[in-house]
Order: C-alpha cells, then sequence, then structure tokens
C-alpha cells in the first residue's frame, strides 16, 4: 500500500470523475470545485504516476489507452470504498444508543431487553449507562431516559412514569412492622445521594416522623436495594428500582403507603432533531414496558 503515497487521493478522484461523467466542467460540478482545480489535480496525478492518462484535444481530454484501463480500476477501487463508507451509515441506522442512569439499566431496562430484541431484531441497542446528563445535540445518543423534574433547557422532554416513593424490606423484618412506629426499631439503609427523603412518606403516611437506628449508608441506590435484599434494614425505595424484587417475593413494601416525590422518569430526545423510526418503536416498547411492571405492582398491592 506505500506506493498510494505517491499519488494523492484528490487527484485520482479527479481523473476517476472526469472520465466517468465525460468532461472538466461536469467533473468540477460533481466534486463542487473549479474546472482549473480539476485540471491541475490531473496534471498532479499524471507527474506523480509518471504517466499520461488524457490526450488534450479541441474536443477536450481523451483517455489514453493506459487511461482507460486505469481509470476502469479506478472506479472499481472508489465503488468498493462507497460501499464501505455506507456500511458505517448503515451501521449508525441500526443502532439506537440510549443514555440511562445505571440504576435504572441494571434493575429495570436490562431484564426486559430480549423483549426489545425480539420486537426489533434489526436495531442493535447500545446502552451508555451514566449518571451524567447526556449531550444529545454533540453525541451520538438517541435518546435518554432521565429522573428528575423534567426541566431540562434545550430537549423534549416526555414524562414515562411519575416516581412514586416508598420503603422495603425483606420479609422477615417486614413481619415485625405492626405499625409505623415500629419503622424506630429498624435500620435505615441510606443512598447519600438520593434526590429523595423519608419526609415525604411519613407526611404521606399522616404521621411524624420516626427516628432509625443507625444502618448502612451507600453513594449508589443499587447498594442500597441489594443490603435491603440482604435482610440489613428498610430503604426508601420506588417503583422501577424494586419492581422485580418485590414481584419475586425478596422484598416487601410494608404499611401500603406511597408519597409522590415531584420526580419522574422522563424521555429525552434532541429538541433541534427529528425522531427516526428506531427512537419512536423503542419509545413505543418502553411504554408498554413500564404499563406492565404497573400492573404486576398494583396486583401486588391488591393481593397484599
Amino acid at each position: 500500500m506505500t506506493i498510494l503515497n505517491r499519488v494523492h487521493l484528490n487527484g485520482l478522484r479527479a481523473v476517476e470523475t472526469v472520465v466517468r461523467v465525460g468532461s472538466l466542467a461536469a467533473a468540477a460540478a460533481e466534486l463542487n470545485v473549479s474546472v482549473s482545480a480539476v485540471s491541475q489535480q490531473i496534471k498532479r496525478t499524471e507527474n506523480q504516476l509518471g504517466q499520461a492518462l488524457f490526450e488534450r484535444t479541441s474536443g477536450g481530454l481523451v483517455p489514453t489507452e493506459f487511461g482507460v484501463v486505469f481509470t476502469a480500476r479506478l472506479s472499481a477501487g472508489f465503488r468498493e470504498l462507497a460501499q464501505a463508507v455506507a456500511l458505517a451509515g448503515e451501521a449508525t441506522e441500526c443502532t439506537l444508543v440510549v443514555s440511562v442512569a445505571p440504576a435504572f439499566a441494571s434493575k429495570w431496562l436490562l431484564p426486559r431487553l430480549s423483549r426489545h430484541f425480539a420486537r426489533h431484531p434489526n436495531v442493535l441497542l447500545r446502552i451508555d449507562a451514566s449518571g451524567r446528563l447526556a449531550d444529545l445535540d454533540h453525541s451520538d445518543i438517541d435518546i435518554a431516559i432521565r429522573m428528575g423534574d423534567g426541566a431540562w433547557p434545550g430537549v423534549n422532554a416526555e414524562l414515562l412514569l411519575a416516581q412514586e416513593v416508598f420503603p422495603v424490606c425483606v420479609p422477615a423484618i417486614a413481619a415485625k412492622l405492626n405499625s409505623i412506629e415500629d419503622l424506630a426499631r429498624t435500620c435505615a439503609i441510606t443512598d447519600e445521594r438520593a434526590m429523595i427523603s423519608w419526609d415525604s412518606w411519613f407526611k404521606a403516611a399522616g404521621v411524624e416522623p420516626v427516628t432509625f437506628q443507625k444502618g448502612a449508608r451507600f453513594t449508589d441506590p443499587m447498594l442500597c436495594l441489594e443490603s435491603a435484599i440482604a435482610g440489613h434494614g428498610v430503604m426508601l425505595a420506588w417503583q422501577l428500582l424494586t419492581a422485580d424484587a418485590l414481584a419475586d417475593g425478596r422484598l416487601v413494601a410494608p404499611f401500603g403507603v406511597r408519597a409522590e416525590s415531584g420526580l419522574g422518569y422522563w424521555m429525552v430526545t434532541s429538541a433541534t432533531k427529528s425522531e427516526s423510526r428506531k427512537v419512536r418503536d423503542f419509545k413505543a416498547w418502553v411504554r408498554e414496558e413500564i404499563e406492565a411492571t404497573m400492573a404486576q405492582i398494583r396486583a401486588l398491592d391488591s393481593a397484599a
């Protein structure tokens, strides 16, 4: 391949284009450069090759015998290059990049992805699991699912699910909780970075806050959840984080009281880009899965 280093690619493109379209003017129009620029590129290429590619006639440039053979190979090569570049476009079209928080990805989205694969087998999902806010205008991220109040500038935000908070714990601990006041004899598992607090839940329950026993503290909600499942105490949780653990009985939600948090899960897209089919399909699928999850939670509440 080192022989190619002797010849500029722009010159080869100029040669191939002139032969294919039949004139300097037509080639200049296709390449979006001046006629003189095309002519200079051809001369430079002939000098680099040490071979004449065209005869200069009164009717314009005519390929030499060598030029005909040479440009036939060039045309085949440029077709291969075009197909290679098209592969990148196809990969972009078929790849959906979703930005989500790690807890949402791990505890709710990941266990359900097989159903998206089955419904949209031609779409490759790439999950960007990060707590940072994705820049939807200057990245390859197609859609983000964020938790907050929806007031983010420069994006379109659609509410997916209003977040409700409630205590969860293992059944053995719940069996000892005959009243909310009994929480004072339990340990609170605390997420130090949480945007929610127990005060709203106690207010919704209509009781004064209790003082918990000191419990484990974490900086990640997934660790809080695993600590609760391990039986270390009571955690203030929300629907999607605990849905599967509640469904399979690893955790229970004592007291049956849920409080609005003022936050929610939002589907967020760029305000400056039109939504692609893959984004619309993903949003529809997520809404269906959320509804199925909430129906499952409502069934648990009815059975309690």
